[in-house]
């Protein structure tokens, strides 16, 4: 099929959550992003046939955010919008839900991109409180109501956290962190060696930092506008990381025996981004120079206890689809759930063992030269904003490509509940 153009994208910087956006609702954060990228853009707001926008948490005050967020943004009341949803790869399924309409026929020219604002992920009463509240409502009387306060125990104000029940997964009933220490027991990934992976995530992103590499793809963001106060960097990166003070945190999700902490996992973070997409054809009718091209992709479903291998089953999915195998890859980048997760794939990437177990192949999806791999950091130093993070992998490697003067990568992330996603993406 058409490749598909990606003209241009930005993102905002990645901020860790509870801090400098937590004032920034999911559709008011979006909304200044998208503003900005058409403000930047060489297509004009009525030109966009529709705007698609991931998100996870979506905000109970903005129901199909997308749309909240098109019409803050600028565009036309004329102009529809959808929200979609795949847990992690709900920036890629923005993107590629784009290019299957833009191959049916449906359109030619589309807005697509992420945004989560895991600060605002809400606190919600338990079943005790709501149902008290039900009672409350139903008294028809002054004593009907007593009756019911007189129900009322203090442990009823025990909320339930919205951003744990959002990373625990209903069929296995593992929080994701819990999936990662699987993958560390099956691959016998050591806490060393997670670490070790971490520090190297900060030390990567620092450098892209210092560099004005991370500027090439992102926007300072206005978080105060009475103070003017804005952010223009990500500020999850630790210059200061090290093997010592990684070494001195407790395991988070199996306090006994676990090997995942919060240092070698990635952080929870708010930020949006956002890209323009069409069908090549049409933007060289236009006569535009894009970023680069999605040139195919695959999502491939697995056992949700170990979802983190999502990128393996994706990736050999696409290579069977498209005929390519490791070695044409020039540049990867395998979003950093937990750096167990990330080593646990590499693991299996070149496992001819688990080819043959899982993928009915009889040869290794194929090595990845680990210099190849997140040149920039990852999710562990920059953040996961689940919505936005896909969108974020594409713009990445896209620019990393040209700035290495690279043709092939492959961006490509584990999801939640038993997927992965993989992108096949391409520079001129």
């Amino acid at each position: 099929m058409e490749r598909i153009a990606i003209i241009s994208g930005l993102r905002t910087p990645m901020a860790k959550a509870g801090g400098t956006f937590k004032t920034l609702q999911a559709d008011t954060l979006g909304s200044k992003l998208v503003r900005e990228v058409m403000l930047r853009s060489p297509v004009e707001y009525d030109e966009v046939d529709e705007v698609i926008i991931g998100n996870v948490a979506q905000p109970i005050h903005a129901a199909n955010v997308a749309r909240v967020i098109a019409l803050r943004a600028g565009f036309s009341e004329t102009i529809p919008a959808v929200t979609v949803h795949r847990n992690c790869a709900s920036g890629m399924e923005s993107i590629t839900t784009a290019a299957a309409k833009i191959h049916a026929g449906e359109g030619s020219v589309y807005l697509c991109g992420g945004v989560e604002s895991m600060s605002n992920i809400p606190l919600v009463y338990n079943k005790k409180m709501t149902s008290l509240f039900e009672r409350l409502a139903k008294s028809k009387t002054a004593l009907d109501r007593l009756r019911a306060l007189f129900g009322f125990r203090p442990a009823f104000l025990k909320p339930v956290v919205g951003l744990m029940s959002g990373l625990t997964d209903p069929v296995s009933g593992l929080l994701m962190g819990s999936t990662a220490e699987v993958l560390a027991g099956d691959f016998g990934i050591s806490r060393e060696e997670q670490d070790a992976f971490a520090l190297e995530s900060h030390q990567k992103a620092q450098r892209a930092k210092e560099s004005g590499r991370f500027a090439q793809e992102s926007m300072a963001v206005i978080y105060d506008d009475f103070n003017g106060a804005f952010l223009d960097f990500d500020d999850g990166i630790r210059a200061g990381q090290t093997i010592e003070k990684l070494a001195r945190l407790k395991p988070f999700f199996d306090k006994r025996n676990g090997t995942v902490t919060a240092g070698n996992a990635s952080q929870v973070t708010d930020a949006a981004a956002a890209v323009v997409v069409m069908g090549e054809s049409e933007a060289k009718a236009r006569g535009l120079t894009p970023l680069g091209y999605l040139r195919a992709y695959s999502y491939s479903g697995l056992e949700p206890k170990r979802m983190g291998l999502g990128p393996v089953f994706a990736t050999h999915k696409l290579f069977a689809e498209t005929g390519l195998a490791m070695q044409d890859i020039e540049l990867v980048e395998v979003n950093e759930a937990f750096a167990a997760q990330v080593l646990a794939c590499l693991k299996a990437f070149d496992s001819k063992t688990f080819a043959a177990t899982h993928l009915g192949s009889t040869k290794a999806v194929g090595a990845i030269d680990p210099k190849r791999v997140n040149v920039n950091g990852g999710a562990i130093a920059l953040g996961h904003p689940v919505g936005m993070s896909g969108t974020r992998l594409v713009l990445t490697i896209l620019h990393e490509l040209r700035n290495r003067d690279l043709q092939r990568g492959l961006a490509t992330l584990c999801i939640g509940g038993g997927q992965g996603a993989a992108l096949l993406l391409e520079v001129e």
